[in-house]
């Protein structure tokens, strides 16, 4: 029987590029199912065809390119699932084609493709349609269970991050409220279409933890730093309601665990989650938006590759 011998280290695993895509799928199936729920079929539309031109944006590119079409790993789904989760229930049907195309041609494929791309694809979407259509990113909210499904008199409804930036001195002091607080817990409030539920979110991370698809550090450095500075900052807002309200689950949990775009050092992780935190609440406190989680990860994204480097460890024997 003859050994064969290779060159060290010698690790061996079952976990393989589109089986960590496919999880995340998995993962984020509550919180579509809750979408439904609350925005109607308008949900699942808008859910469709980010997905649809996210795929199809990458094999085009691909084939384009002479590279290998690589759609069957799951990469681009995850991109129009992340990416329709981001937009506004009202927004129109082009929105999510034309920003998934941006995010697979523009931030991924012009990079090399799956591994080289610098920037979250989904998140640089969202920056690049808030910037150019504001005011269909900004103003098309619905309120829960208000979708096509019943009817098309909608009614508009501001997220309660809005509220608390620009709502009357009356409305914020009820934000702190139990029932503000359980209906941000379950999702019944207005908010872009995949980050209204908190629990759901929470079931999914669930699943992408008890199969270590990611890391804790991230999410937790995340979290504990954006409760710990809106406890001690002034905002008239509770810590719990600056955790439950907006991005901030989903984007702890499945976008700021990007493997390609944040560090790969356990140290590197814990700052990136509190850089995170701190640009996420000083934009919330003091910024033009209500909203920083999106900014704040694609800031950390490019900072990334100094923070690898300043934690490098140290070789062996060196």
């Amino acid at each position: 029987m003859k050994l064969l011998v290779s060159a060290s280290p010698h690790i061996r695993s079952d976990i393989s590029i589109p089986k960590v895509m496919w999880m995340v799928v998995i993962s984020l199936i509550p919180a579509f199912i809750g979408s439904v729920w609350f925005f109607g079929l308008r949900a699942v539309l808008l859910t469709v065809l980010s997905i649809a031109s996210a795929v199809a944006s990458e094999a085009i590119t691909e084939k384009a390119f002479g590279r290998p079409i690589t759609i069957k790993d799951g990469s681009a789904v995850i991109t129009g699932i992340l990416l329709a989760f981001n937009l506004p229930p009202g927004v129109p049907f082009w929105v999510p084609i034309v920003g998934s195309a941006f995010a697979i041609i523009i931030v991924k494929q012009l990079f090399g493709g799956l591994g080289y791309n610098f920037l979250n694809p989904a998140l640089a979407a969202r920056a690049f349609l808030m910037v150019s259509w504001p005011s269909l990113m900004t103003g098309k909210w619905l309120a829960p269970r208000t979708g096509y499904l019943a009817g098309f008199d909608a009614i508009t409804q501001a997220t309660p991050l809005n509220l608390l930036k620009n709502g009357p001195p009356s409305v914020i002091p009820h934000l702190n409220s139990a029932e503000v607080l359980k209906n941000l817990f379950f999702g019944n409030v207005g908010g872009c279409i995949g980050e209204t539920s908190a629990l759901l979110l929470l079931i999914g991370a669930g699943v992408l933890f008890a199969y270590k698809i990611i890391d804790y550090r991230i999410p937790l450095s995340y979290i504990a730093t954006v409760f710990i500075l809106t406890w001690v900052l002034p905002t008239p807002a509770s810590p719990l309601f600056h955790l439950l309200a907006g991005g901030l689950i989903l984007g702890a949990f499945f976008m700021a665990t990007d493997y390609t775009t944040t560090p790969v050092t356990p140290k590197g992780r814990w700052i990136f989650g509190i850089g995170c935190g701190v640009i996420t609440v000083m934009i919330r406190l003091w910024g033009g938006y209500p909203e920083g989680v999106s900014y704040s990860i694609l800031l950390m994204n490019v900072a990334t590759p100094l923070i690898d480097r300043l934690t490098r460890p140290r070789r062996f024997g060196g």
